[in-house]
């Protein structure tokens, strides 16, 4: 049992993903598909209000433990259908989901996972390596990498879990308010049946500030750099 405990993790996260494609369950999650259940989505949420938000906790944990690519879906979903008790559920269940990335990251999958971020490793690398909090913070709040490879290049590069789930949880709030103050207005348009607008999520007004964010959370790191280089300057002079 001690020989095949490191699998447990990876092997579930794997057939999770395997799972969500083979049974088609792709097909069925799509915002047509809100579209059509809405009404009756709404009307278990106003009934049944604890268990509606653990479920969607729930799936959501589920959706980024798996890298599903429905974590949009479901963040404009959740802000509809909860409003701002959406915006907690979610950061906490997308910490609790990229914390189990993480943990099997560093097991039998770091080498399969290191493959598959490909070219993203090498770029990142060096970042965690002068400041990992920061960085990661960064990346978070300006999602230049799939959400996924951002999960598993600290765990490979040696970053620390708690430090991690900080940085993923603080990176995530400000997008996280974003989009879910955008849904909120996407309720009357799905009450009425109507698919929503989501060009507005592209809309610089929503993008810029996210942004600027994300170039502040890098400030350290480059003070730190420049620093380094007027030193060595210095010294070699």
């Amino acid at each position: 049992m001690s020989r095949l405990k490191p699998f447990i993790l990876p092997a579930i996260l794997v057939l999770g993903f395997v799972t969500f494609f083979a049974t088609g369950l792709h097909n069925f999650l799509s915002f047509e598909a809100l579209t059509t259940h809405y009404g009756a989505l709404r009307l278990y949420v106003e009934n049944q209000l604890f268990f509606a938000a653990l479920i969607f906790a729930l799936s959501y944990v589920g959706a980024v433990a798996f890298s599903l690519p429905i974590a949009s879906l479901l963040t404009l979903a959740g802000g509809a259908l909860f409003g701002w008790l959406a915006a907690p559920l979610i950061i906490i269940s997308a910490t609790i989901g990229a914390a189990l990335v993480f943990l099997a990251a560093k097991t039998v999958l770091a080498e399969l996972l290191a493959a598959r971020a490909g070219p993203f490793l090498k770029k990142l690398e060096a970042g965690f390596q002068d400041n990992a909090f920061q960085y990661l913070l960064a990346l978070r709040l300006i999602p230049v990498a799939p959400f996924w490879v951002v999960n598993i290049v600290p765990a490979l590069v040696g970053m620390r879990l708690p430090s991690y789930m900080a940085a993923t949880a603080l990176g995530i709030i400000p997008g996280t308010a974003v989009y879910v103050s955008v849904a909120r207005g996407f309720d009357h348009v799905l009450r009425q049946g109507q698919t929503p607008d989501l060009s507005t999520l592209s809309d610089p007004q929503v993008i810029l500030p996210l942004i600027a964010l994300g170039v502040l959370a890098l400030v350290p790191i480059i003070v730190k750099k420049w620093r380094q280089k007027q030193a060595s300057q210095t010294t070699g002079g």
